[in-house]
């Protein structure tokens, strides 16, 4: 299934969860698992936005490209900022969305559907990036990799 590969941006993955998701929530019965969900949904959705923001920043400053399809035109490593903590916030900041997605419709499966999404992204983005990345920058992607996590 190499043809997937840096195929559809995440963004769109994520649009695709989601939207599969709440027809899970529709088809299934609620599972509501908490009176706070709705805060705490919030919550993470706020924060997935402000991670997903703070990376998206840093990729200008860095005037590199934001289009995580095609990495081989990365023309700088970010290191900086929020790619201190995680080489994967955009990522982050969507599986973070997701879940407040979930559990704000109080569905399980759809958070197992939020699980899914993150395998899609290790498997169908985050590994041909890494491969790419690592082309690029060579030793110093290693050291990077060596020293930040690949979600946190």
């Amino acid at each position: 299934m190499h043809w997937l590969e840096n195929r559809i941006p995440p963004p769109f993955v994520g649009i695709i969860f989601a939207v599969l998701m709440l027809w899970v929530a529709w088809a299934i019965p609620s599972l509501d698992y908490a009176a706070m969900r709705v805060i705490v949904a919030a919550v993470l959705a706020v924060a997935g936005l402000g991670v997903i923001a703070s990376a998206i920043l840093e990729f200008r400053r860095a005037s590199t490209t934001v289009d995580p399809r095609f990495p081989s035109k990365a023309s700088t490593l970010v290191q900086s900022g929020i790619f201190n903590r995680s080489r994967n916030p955009m990522y982050l900041g969507l599986t973070l969305i997701l879940t407040a997605w979930a559990l704000y419709l109080a569905n399980l499966l759809a958070l197992v559907l939020a699980a899914l999404f993150v395998v899609y992204l290790n498997r169908f983005q985050i590994a041909p990036e890494e491969r790419a990345l690592q082309e690029r920058f060579g030793a110093a992607y290693e050291e990077y990799k060596a020293r930040v996590g690949r979600w946190l």
